[in-house]
Parts: structure tokens; sequence; C-alpha cells
């Protein structure tokens, strides 16, 4: 008996018993169909982490945040001075591995920006220097950036997210044409400012392909606005946040908006964030040796600040995906461990059933080696037709999870999943047909043949 007329049997057997066969493929479909899905989801997820990480900065952005003076120094409490332009100006000049610093300086009260009778809350409202650009990945689209003139003046100039123009002016998507509100006047809590510039729409890779997708629909078919604004949609917080960002020269920031939070007739001089950015990855850490050594002299020896970098959110996504891999490597692995014992049990009652056909088989000639070979074939045959049907469920439980639970990205099913479920499948079957397989073959012709 060769190997193909081996697997035509294996298929005619499974068939000739199909629901028996199907209710033994049920824990392979299970498994195949949870790893495969499983393994989409934690893709998705794997997407959307990076996709944040890259919209906030890329992994050489590196946050200095203000933290309480360690325990040692709580006499010194009082005489930290936090963040400010001095730290700023000392690591320009004397932290060589920084290669970008942007300091910025938020309101220290609620933000409320109106145009006529319309309102917007920003998810950021900032005073900056144009080094913002490159540090949080901003593309303009319309206008400019503030220049040395509006910062050395304070201008009243602005720079906002298409969520602000949105809000304010309106949707170009529900409105049907361009909106550039260049030279506009808005108000920031109460003050006049001029729009000088707007960023691009950002939105996630998901978002994108759902945007294209109902742009080719045609407009009756549309369910309603494409674009998302909500925290929950896909297009994910950092993008939301993007959108409805609106910044303003930090020296306007600093005499407009902080003069009556400071003391002596002078405005606050603490900045809200200083970002930064390394010449190189390869030397983040002599990077944050050189700025602890900088600041320690601006801050006259208190510590009271501390790092954040992108490189702690990289290794926190890996740890996630991890976990998330394990989890559900696990689950899968346990059903396709059940459908391999169920897989067992059905081959070893079909043996029982064909005693006196295998003892036909061997008194006519066929060796011990060929009923193996048989017996093992139809079980591989069993676990890969449910591992097929398997892959095909993955897709269904794919889409309700999607609807079910949705994130910043769609699950992803990847190919090298779908072909080690297979191949992982097939190791069950061969396995799980190994015990039946030699029963089988040691069976005693003579014995078969007495047997009812």
């Amino acid at each position: 008996m060769n190997f193909l007329n081996a697997i035509l049997i294996g298929f005619k057997e499974v068939w000739a018993h199909k629901f028996r066969s199907l209710l033994t493929m049920q824990g392979i479909i299970l498994g195949v169909a949870s790893l495969v899905a499983m393994a989409a989801v934690v893709a998705g997820m794997e997407n959307g982490m990076k996709e944040t990480m890259i919209a906030t900065g890329g992994a050489d952005k590196v946050l200095l945040q203000q933290q309480p003076v360690p325990a040692y120094q709580e006499h010194r409490a009082d005489e930290a001075p936090g963040r400010t332009m001095v730290d700023v100006q000392a690591l320009r000049k004397s932290a060589p591995l920084i290669r970008l610093v942007s300091p910025e300086m938020a309101f220290q009260e609620y933000v409320t920006i109106t145009h006529g009778d319309k309102m917007v809350n920003p998810s950021e409202c900032v005073g900056v220097w144009p080094a913002v650009l490159d540090m949080n990945l901003h593309t303009l689209e319309h206008g400019r950036f503030f220049n040395e003139l509006d910062e050395e003046n304070a201008n009243s100039v602005c720079v906002i997210g298409t969520g602000i123009r949105d809000e304010l002016f309106g949707n170009p998507e529900k409105t049907g044409q361009e909106i550039v509100p260049i030279g506009e006047l808005i108000n920031i809590n109460g003050q006049p400012f001029t729009i000088v510039g707007m960023f691009t729409h950002y939105e996630s890779e998901q978002e994108r392909k759902e945007r294209e997708l109902a742009k080719s629909k045609p407009a009756e078919k549309r369910a309603g606005p494409v674009r998302k604004r909500g925290w929950g949609g896909r297009g994910g917080w950092a993008f939301y946040s993007k959108n409805y960002t609106i910044y303003i020269p930090l020296n306007t920031m600093w005499l407009k908006f902080r003069s009556a939070t400071g003391t002596n007739s002078i405005p606050d001089p603490r900045l809200t964030d200083i970002d930064m950015k390394v010449a190189s990855l390869d030397l983040l850490e002599p990077a944050l040796q050189q700025v602890r050594n900088v600041l320690l002299l601006t801050h006259k020896g208190i510590e009271d600040f501390s790092f954040q970098t992108q490189e702690n959110q990289i290794e926190n996504i890996n740890t996630q995906i991890h976990k998330a891999r394990l989890s559900g490597g696990i689950i899968a692995g346990i059903s396709l461990l059940v459908g391999g014992i169920g897989i067992m049990n059905i081959m070893l009652a079909s043996i029982n059933e064909r005693i006196r056909e295998i003892g036909i088989c061997k008194a006519v000639g066929a060796t011990g080696s060929a009923i193996f070979l048989q017996i093992l074939v139809e079980a591989v045959v069993i676990a890969v037709v449910g591992a097929l049907l398997g892959l095909f469920a993955s897709y269904n439980v794919v889409e309700l999870v999607t609807i079910m639970a949705p994130s910043q990205n769609a699950p992803v099913i990847k190919p090298e999943v779908m072909v080690i479920a297979m191949l992982f499948s097939a190791g069950v079957g061969i396995i799980a047909g190994l015990f039946p397989a030699f029963k089988a073959a040691k069976l005693d012709p003579i014995q078969a043949l007495r047997r009812d």
C-alpha cells in the first residue's frame, strides 16, 4: 500500500462516519481557531501599541519628569526649583548626547477654545518651541509654525489640529468642502489668537483603511461620518490627542497666562514638561547620565527629577505581548491536547470495529507496517481536516471578537500562524495515532478472524 492510497482510504473512512469524525475533530477545530484568533488579536494589539509609541514621539524620546525630592533631601524640598528654562539652556549647551530639547508650558487651569457660538476643550494646549514638531512627530499641512519674531514679541498666534478645526469651523467630510481656517481668530480662555497653521489629520492604519473603504462605497450606503473622535475609537488616544492639540509660542504662554500665577509680578517660570531626544539609542544610558549631571548642577544637587523613556514603553509592549501569546498558546494547546485524546479514542474504537477487516488484510499478505501506516494516516487525516475547519472558523471568531471587543487596531491573521497551527495539528494527529496504529499492527490474523 502506497502513501497516496493510505490517504485516500483515510478520507473515505472519515466520510463514511461523518458525524462521528466531526465530533472527534471538535477539539482540533476549537484549538486551531483559538490559536489563530488569539495570535490575530495579539498582532493587532502589537500594531496598535507600536503606532501609539511612534505617534507620541518615537523610541528615542525621553521625558524629564518632576518628582518629590528623595527622603534624605526632604529638608531642602523648599529649594527645589522644578523644571525651568535654565535647565533647557544648560542641556542645550552641556549635553552633546542630547540632539533635541523641547520645553513645554501648559495652562494651570481649565482651557476652553471658542469661535463664535462654538466651543471645544482641547486635549492639549501648551506653549512650545518649534522643536516640538520633531519631538512629537507633527506634520504641518497648512500655513506655518511659529518663528523667532512670534516668540520674541509674544505674538498671539496658534497652530491647531484638525479636531479643533472640525469642532469650531466644521468637518470637511460633513460639509463636502475643504476647510482651512488660516487667519481666523479664536479665543483661548477669552484671549484672541490668530490661527497661522494647521497640522495634518492623524489616524491609525486601521482607521485609514476604514475611511478609504467607506469612501469607495456609494453615498447612500454610508452609515454616517467616518472620522472617529472618541477615546474608544480605533484611532487610539494618541491620534485623538494630536488632532485636538493647539500650540502657542512659549513666551506668549509665559507672559499672557502665567503672569497671574507668579510672585512679585514675575510670571511663574516653571515648565510643565521638558522633552528630549537622544543622539543615538545605543547611547541612551550615557545620555541620561549626562543629563543627570547637568541637572544636578542647575538644581544645586537636589534630585527632584526622573526620566521616562520610550524604551520602557517598548519593554512594556514586549512583556504584554509575550504574556498574551503565552496565555493564548496554553489555551490552544490544551484544546489541541483534548482533540488528540479524542482522536486516539475514536481510532481505538475504529480498530475494535475493524478487527476482522484487519485480520483479512493480514491473511492476504498485508504487513504490520502497512497496517500501522494506514491507521496512522487516518488519524492524521482527521487532525488535518479538523485543522482546516478550525482555520475557517478562526475568521468568524476574529470577526466576532472585533464586534464584541473593538480595540485600537483590528486583529491581524498571519499566514505563518496558520501554518504553525496546521503543523501542530498534524503532529497531534501523529502522536494520537501511534498507540492505535501499534495495536492494530500487532494484531494476530488468526485471532482477528475468529472475532465475531
